[in-house]
């Protein structure tokens, strides 16, 4: 390019654009025009080479409040690449970000890849009822899964031995091959990635330091937890890897349907059935709760069918805060089927007295 463009229209951001909106603007250019995804185009490589010139001034502070002042003039070509491979090597770090790998991984091991810092997760469903749900407690949870072998304590390797550093990666966990001028990292076939080798792997465990078992944990569940809520149990997941840490096991809560009680939240709602006599008068009921406290509602005197009657704080616990929720009791008047004589003369005799507008009262 004979002439070089403004480093601003280059990037296409303002001259106010953020050290992050200037990076930005850089890895978008940077992926559409990289040579290796447009193999034998230079309109493309001069256009990488082009937006690689204008982020090393604009990314600098001191470049930039320099050529902000006076242009291209202003930087006396210092700003300037030999090649591709020269921008790939200045910017080795970001490239790895960027591409995965591209060049980042390529020296001397300097991109060792992050191994694992402890065991992987576990996650189990755990049905309760409704009682468990309302009282909470500690509860035995089944986990099928890998746990630390006994043989070798967890090391993979066999008793008296242990591992070696791998001669392939030289430990880094990481291959590298070269394309062109771009060069790709890979885990270690002969390490799996780990930068060790076990010369005599545990034959219990076939060297991976673990062993398929049921185990029961031990899990506080709190009192008002519902379904689909999930508890995380530190430290009772995967075993780590060469006697790291476990992971966490997190225990996903299904609450079983229950046959008298329906919950919405925190409330609990249910049924009960009074006589004609009762509703009129007024009387108390007991209802007997999940965790088999019995609790007393009141009914008053002139309580109509279907009513509802609500004792405040009877529902379950809040998890969100102190308290509970409210019990609800959904009334049924119980209407005789079968009456004698007498019981049918009462009742016109009660009729005639309470008169045709009782109804209305």
């Amino acid at each position: 390019m004979s002439e070089k463009r403004d480093f601003y229209l280059v990037l296409s951001v303002s001259r106010e654009a953020s050290e992050d909106e200037i990076k930005k603007a850089y890895r978008q250019a940077a992926l559409k025009h990289h040579p290796d995804r447009n193999p034998g185009d230079k309109a493309a490589e001069e256009k990488f080479k082009e937006a690689s010139e204008a982020y090393a001034v604009l990314s600098d502070s001191a470049k930039r409040q320099t050529y902000d002042r006076f242009g291209h003039a202003g930087l006396n070509g210092a700003q300037g690449f030999d090649g591709v491979g020269d921008i790939l090597s200045h910017f080795q770090d970001m490239f790895s970000d960027f591409f995965g790998g591209f060049g980042g991984q390529a020296q001397g091991g300097g991109g060792r890849r992050k191994r694992a810092e402890r065991g992987q997760d576990v996650r189990v469903e755990a049905v309760i009822s409704l009682r468990d749900a309302l009282l909470g407690g500690k509860h035995e949870i089944n986990v099928s899964g890998a746990a630390p072998c006994d043989t070798c304590q967890g090391a993979g390797a066999e008793p008296g031995t242990k591992a070696e550093t791998c001669s392939q990666c030289r430990g880094s966990g990481q291959v590298t091959a070269q394309r062109g001028f771009i060069m790709f990292s890979s885990p270690c076939a002969r390490c799996r990635g780990t930068g060790q080798y076990l010369p005599s792997p545990c034959k219990a465990c076939h060297g991976s330091g673990a062993v398929e078992r049921t185990r029961k944990v031990l899990v506080a569940i709190p009192g008002g937890i519902d379904s689909g809520q999930r508890l995380r149990v530190p430290r009772q997941g995967m075993p780590g890897p060469e006697g790291l840490p476990a992971g966490d096991l997190y225990v996903d809560i299904e609450v079983e349907a229950d046959e008298r009680f329906e919950r919405q939240g925190a409330d609990l709602g249910t049924r009960a059935s009074i006589s004609f006599a009762e509703a009129a008068l007024g009387s108390k009921l007991e209802i007997t709760m999940p965790d088999d406290t019995v609790i007393s509602a009141e009914v008053a005197p002139g309580t109509q069918p279907n009513s509802i009657i609500v004792v405040r704080g009877q529902g379950m616990p809040r998890l969100d805060r102190h308290g509970r929720g409210d019990l609800h009791v959904a009334v049924n008047v119980r209407v005789p089927t079968k009456l004698s004589k007498q019981a049918k003369k009462l009742l016109r005799e009660l009729e005639t007295e309470l008169g045709p507008d009782a109804s209305a009262d």
